[in-house]
């Protein structure tokens, strides 16, 4: 793992291919420059540079290194660009930019929501889409930092990165802190801090499903979302809280954040979550398009259970469209996209969107996605 400033040097060092010019463009020591690069070989065990003709060029081990590092510069250069067009005949007050940090999310609806609420407030803003698939720490650090100097009032994170960010902010709001997960990132005079609008979104969500007392809900997935949902279900006081991962030291992990609230226990298996369970959670990006697959086999679902999905692309998920075939009640990621947006949007703004508007912006991008819808 690269550190921001060892990734700028060895940019640096590739866009100018020679030492002094990296020295120059960062306004630093030549022989400061060649220490770094020698200290960031050895840290990796991989030669980055090879010198011909008093040149420096990339190394062929290195190529995913460098690949990486220019799609994060890439993404900053095109959001610079986006930046000098955005609110054009609009008070610097009214002008919102937020976006979203995630891979794969062309499918996501985040931009039409945020842009419609904005646009019923009175402000000019744009959601960009800030898709960099496998970043380390490192790339993660350099889209925060944009993020930082570029003038958004925040982003939204998802898949792979809602716990991958957590160090790498400055603050975090009691709740993420609590998870170790964040879905949300305010920037407020210079500083990043994290929030998890997933919680207080399925939580507005899944409220009409429970009943008054006796609810026990397994939750398969205990990655970023299914923290969020899980935190969500025992601020709604539910008692039984079965968690399955297919990595069972996330689900103890989850677990153990879960235990001054009560009531969450580790599941050996699917079968274990859901003997006896009153609902079930899909926290995992399974049956996400392109993926088709079910987290659960459908002899497991019955009537008598009900059965949300946090994934909305598509809409009718295959486990959702197996719990309907089964009797069982549904729940689609719809609510939990709307709610979680809106709180988010509050965050970044102060203002309260109608979640009505955010509803239809967020139904026309599924009708135009599927006839079927």
């Amino acid at each position: 793992m690269m550190t921001l400033r060892q990734v700028e040097v060895i940019r640096a060092v590739m866009v100018t291919g020679t030492i002094g010019g990296a020295a120059k463009l960062l306004n630093v020591s030549a022989p400061g420059i060649s220490r770094l690069v020698k200290h960031t070989e050895r840290s990796l065990g991989i030669r980055l540079f090879q010198r011909r003709n008093g040149r420096y060029f990339p190394t062929p081990e290195a190529a995913n290194i460098f690949a990486q590092i220019n799609g994060v510069y890439d993404k900053v250069d095109d959001l610079s660009g986006i930046i000098s067009k955005i609110g054009c005949g609009y008070a610097a007050s009214e002008r919102l930019l937020t976006g979203l940090i995630g891979a794969p999310i062309a499918h996501s609806a985040s931009p039409a929501m945020h842009e419609r609420a904005a646009k019923a407030l009175g402000l000019r803003g744009h959601y960009q889409l800030i898709e960099v698939a496998g970043a380390d720490a490192a790339g993660l650090r350099m889209m925060l930092e944009g993020v930082r100097r570029l003038g958004f009032a925040g982003v939204n994170v998802t898949y792979p990165y809602k716990e991958a960010v957590v160090p790498l902010l400055d603050e975090l709001a009691p709740g993420a802190a609590g998870m170790g997960a964040v879905n949300t990132v305010v920037v407020k005079d210079g500083r990043l801090t994290g929030h998890n609008t997933d919680t207080t979104g399925f939580a507005r969500a899944v409220a009409p499903l429970l009943a008054p007392a006796g609810n026990a809900v397994a939750v398969i997935g205990a990655g970023g979302v299914g923290k969020a949902i899980a935190f969500a279900l025992a601020s709604l006081k539910v008692s039984d809280i079965r968690i399955f991962d297919s990595e069972p030291a996330r689900a103890a992990a989850l677990v153990s954040l879960l235990a001054p609230r009560g009531g969450a226990r580790i599941a050996a298996s699917v079968e274990d979550a859901l003997h006896g369970a009153t609902g079930l959670v899909n926290g995992t990006p399974v049956g996400m398009l392109p993926d088709r697959g079910v987290p659960v086999a459908a002899t497991l679902l019955h009537e008598a259970l009900w059965v949300a999905d946090a994934v909305y692309s598509p809409l009718i998920t295959p486990l959702l469209a197996a719990a309907q075939a089964r009797g069982a009640r549904i729940m689609t990621g719809r609510e939990l996209a709307i709610y979680q947006a809106a709180d988010a949007f509050e965050l970044f703004t102060g203002l309260a969107p109608s979640t009505e508007i955010m509803g239809e912006a967020f139904d026309e991008v599924m009708a135009a996605r599927s006839s079927a819808y």
